[in-house]
């Protein structure tokens, strides 16, 4: 992680006691970078940032990177949007879900992919203005050709290679965005890879999009190249206004400063995460096998719908055909009843488990299963 101050009247001290440089040319090999790659505690500090800063007389740019993850909007449900039971499996060290302050869609970050976080008053938040900052230094140092797409989104040849979110305060606000360098796509697309289940929501819904990493237009980028390159754009450029100030104005600049302050807790915890997520209903429909129809009953799906709300499962409705429940069968009470007021979780799935051991009767056996089954997509 860097943190790049650029101030607009004077000089003051971000952090008085991190490592400081002057960014110019002579020292631009000896930036140095923040370890932390852990995604919790990158949005911790940044929301540290947003809450706690003075912004007054000063803009603050942040680049970080983190191991694999995905980064759901603040309004969205990462039932929806992400391969949820899969995660643990995409990478080695499994992909981590988090929850951002701000709103927008799900993104997918590992090392490939390059995060920015542009801190100012909410007097002087201006997305298109970052945007231009980040073209500028893609044409300058790499000879791309990046455009800002109506969305605020950035493009290369119509392919998305940033996308962009926003959190608006008072006294200050930031814009944050991604940028693909070099991230895995076969992961990226196996972890946002969606469940065949039906959901009705509220909850903010991603806008699929033709992705690119910048690597595949120009070699020649990477993530230490481009992380110097848009410091020394930042710092050239002036606060209020795209224009090159060149030399002279970075270097009055207060240089990369690092910081790795661990405000994580609320970033990591289920009630954040998960309890978080809007209102929505999940439904899925199960064909019944033939051995369990009764001979005069009619053929039929076996229907189940849960509301989940906080994250917790506070309805379950049954559909049970008529072939399933002639002979008296109906809709084993005893194991829904068990399951409303538990999170959407394991702890449902652990509780349905105890309770399957208990049946005998077939027909009973087969919807405990059904009910499983939808609870393995968390």
């Amino acid at each position: 992680m860097a943190l790049v101050a650029r101030n607009i009247t004077g000089f003051q001290h971000v952090f008085a006691h991190v490592h400081r440089c002057c960014y110019s040319k002579s020292v631009q090999q000896e930036i140095k970078k923040n370890c932390s790659k852990d995604i919790y505690t990158n949005l911790a500090l940044e929301d540290w940032i947003y809450r706690n800063f003075d912004l007054k007389n000063q803009h603050i740019l942040m680049l970080w990177q983190n191991e694999p993850c995905i980064v759901i909007g603040r309004h969205q449900n990462p039932w929806l949007e992400t391969n949820f039971p899969e995660l643990p499996n995409i990478t080695e060290q499994g992909v981590k879900l988090a929850r951002r302050n701000s709103g927008g869609g799900t993104v997918f970050h590992d090392l490939g992919n390059l995060n920015l976080t542009f801190f100012t008053p909410r007097e002087h938040y201006d997305r298109k203005y970052n945007l231009e900052i980040l073209t500028r230094s893609l044409f300058r140092e790499f000879g791309l050709k990046a455009e800002i797409s109506p969305r605020k989104d950035l493009t290369v040849r119509n392919y998305k290679v940033s996308g962009t979110a926003s959190k608006l305060g008072r006294p200050n606000a930031y814009h944050h965005c991604t940028l693909l360098v070099k991230t895995n796509k076969v992961d990226l697309s196996l972890a946002l890879q969606r469940h065949e289940v039906d959901i009705e929501t509220n909850a903010t819904k991603s806008i699929k999009t033709k992705i690119m990493n910048l690597c595949e237009d120009n070699p020649d980028v990477s993530i230490n190249k481009l992380r110097k390159a848009i410091g020394w754009e930042y710092m050239r450029t002036t606060a209020l206004t795209i224009r090159d100030g060149g030399l002279h104005l970075a270097n009055k600049q207060k240089g990369f400063q690092m910081d790795s302050q661990k405000i994580r807790d609320q970033y990591t915890s289920w009630e954040w995460c998960y309890g978080k997520t809007p209102k929505f209903n999940i439904s899925k429909t199960f064909s019944v096998p033939e051995t369990l129809i009764s001979s005069y009953g009619a053929s039929c799906d076996l229907k189940i719908t849960m509301t989940v709300e906080c994250g917790k499962i506070s309805d379950i409705s049954l559909y049970i055909p008529p072939g399933l429940s002639s002979s008296g069968f109906s809709g084993n009470a005893n194991v829904i009843s068990s399951l409303i007021g538990h999170k959407f979780s394991e702890e449902a799935l652990n509780i349905l488990e105890n309770l399957l051991g208990g049946y005998v009767d077939e027909k009973e056996k087969f919807v405990s299963e059904c009910l499983k089954q939808l609870l393995c997509l968390i």
